[in-house]
């Protein structure tokens, strides 16, 4: 596909495009500051999951990559409705983070219509398999979400950027004193 937008890893162009980028994002259903999308994506997997608080392990892993790995954790009860709602929770999480961030906002309008693709030959489902024969479910989920913005009105999603600005500060805020709490413990 001429004129795509490719991408795959963080570090390379478009990489904000990647779930592993770090932009921390305010979800309004837990009430939490989640590190990445692949952070929040991961842990739904397991909500309404007997013992373990799996998705608050989820939450706080150091990493993207260690949260996608406890995420393919089968030992793990996975929610018996997965694969009817991962498109929806994908979907939500990555609007959330174009919706919160501005500049991340920009570069992906900046694509104007150009079509997106996921280009990893690491997953059929999300990317385009490395042959361009996989669903691009990320990509089409990152065109939806572009059309979506697009079509708001830029004091509308202002408002959202300063919202999610202030949450995410009372959010660290709030973690930086009961750290404190626990230090003096």
């Amino acid at each position: 596909m001429k004129d795509a937008v490719k991408f795959y890893r963080q570090g390379d162009q478009y990489g904000e495009f990647s779930n592993f980028y770090y932009a921390p994002i305010f979800m309004k259903e837990d009430g939490k500051i989640w590190p990445t999308t692949e952070h929040y994506f991961q842990a739904q997997k397991f909500v309404g999951a007997e013992g373990k608080d799996y998705v608050e392990q989820i939450r706080i892993a150091d990493t993207p990559g260690g949260a996608a790995k406890m995420g393919r954790n089968r030992s793990w009860p996975l929610r018996s409705d997965w694969e009817q709602v991962k498109d929806d929770i994908m979907r939500d999480c990555v609007l959330q983070k174009f919706l919160q961030y501005r500049d991340l906002a920009e570069v992906l309008l900046g694509t104007g219509d150009r079509y997106i693709i996921e280009h990893t030959k690491n997953d059929r489902y999300w990317a385009d398999g490395g042959d361009g024969k996989g669903k691009n479910m990320l990509g089409i989920i990152l065109m939806e979400v572009r059309d979506k913005i697009s079509s708001m009105a830029p004091e509308a999603r202002d408002e959202i950027y300063e919202w999610a600005r202030e949450k995410r500060e009372a959010a660290s805020s709030a973690d930086q004193a009961a750290s404190q709490d626990d230090r003096e413990d």
